[in-house]
């Protein structure tokens, strides 16, 4: 198996939550993105009830060719990915976001940047038990996730990035909440802006400017942020 150690300084990540569209939202913010990832595209949107996903290899426009895919994308929160291409690492498995079931309900997770130590926990994960679905350092957060005995997916999140070192921007997606997190050193860019009453994450301001949304601020060093219908 060829482990994905490759780091992806110039992956594209973008979150939406509280607009009708959020899916369309997120794919205009990909395009805008489109600069920072080649490889492949994915949404993944969440109507309060239900989770739909659509990803595959290749720029934004030709996973999204298909007019009826970004309409199967419900809901009123969504995120999406755009992959850096690096050698050895252009597998289907692999185009994110990932999204996997827990206990609590869905989770899906896009990833910018690049964990140091996952082999290990990848190690000790399979010694436990787990099975990887693919090759990818952003999957053994969804594991820690999925193992945290803590309370909340609030505080299994923050248990699950406690154990990983390295570079990240993340945006998580759930049944009901949009939730943000950057490394403690702030080395991966992560911009936070609004279009009316919606919230945007971004790589980068450029997707809030196509969309027309106001930039607010850059996401701090080793903030964790959740967003719901509470604000």
């Amino acid at each position: 198996m060829i482990i994905d150690d490759k780091p992806r300084e110039n992956c594209g990540i973008v979150g939406i939550y509280g607009h009708s569209e959020a899916a369309q939202l997120a794919y205009l913010s990909l395009y805008a993105l489109q600069h920072r990832g080649q490889e492949s595209a994915g949404i993944v949107s969440s109507d309060g009830e239900n989770v739909y996903r659509v990803a595959g290899m290749g720029l934004v426009n030709d996973v999204f060719a298909d007019v009826q895919k970004l309409k199967r994308l419900k809901g009123n929160i969504a995120i999406g990915h755009n992959r850096y291409s690096t050698a050895g690492a252009s597998q289907p498995m692999n185009v994110q976001p990932l999204l996997v079931r827990c206990k609590e309900g869905p989770l899906g997770i896009a990833h910018n940047g690049n964990l140091v130590n996952y082999r290990q926990i990848r190690r000790q994960l399979e010694a436990k038990g787990s099975i990887f679905q693919t090759t990818s350092d952003s999957e053994v957060i969804l594991h820690l996730t999925a193992r945290s005995p803590a309370p909340t997916i609030e505080q299994r999140l923050l248990d699950a990035l406690s154990q990983v070192r390295g570079a990240y921007s993340l945006v998580f997606i759930t049944l009901n909440k949009l939730i943000i997190a950057r490394d403690p050193h702030g080395v991966r860019p992560l911009s936070l802006g609004r279009l009316g009453d919606a919230w945007i994450a971004a790589s980068e301001s450029c997707a809030m400017d196509l969309l027309g949304a106001k930039y607010l601020r850059d996401v701090e060093p080793g903030e964790f942020l959740a967003i719901n219908n509470e604000g």
